[in-house]
């Protein structure tokens, strides 16, 4: 049986984590630099708080799952979304 904590949490990280990809996608077909780097800080800003539904599941241990590579992952999305903002913003100067 799911609980409501599991339901909410499951719910907001299917949100944040599926906007990332979204946004990303966006941005691929921007209109201008300006809008481009808006929609990857977007995206940017989703895998944060990505990062932070599945910090609070690992915490409450609500699942019984190993879910560091997934972190990891997760992670590495941040890392590369931020050098394109960095990058672009860069360019833009």
């Amino acid at each position: 049986m799911i609980s409501q904590k599991e339901l909410v949490i499951s719910k907001q990280l299917l949100a944040s984590a599926t906007s990332v990809g979204a946004n990303v996608r966006e941005a691929s077909a921007a209109c201008s630099r300006k809008d481009f780097i808006n929609k990857m800080t977007i995206a940017s800003k989703e895998a944060r708080e990505s990062k932070y539904w599945l910090e609070l599941i690992r915490e409450s241990r609500i699942v019984d799952y190993d879910l560091t590579e997934i972190m990891l992952l997760n992670e590495e999305i941040i890392r590369i979304s931020t050098s394109i903002i960095k990058t672009s913003q860069a360019e833009n100067k």
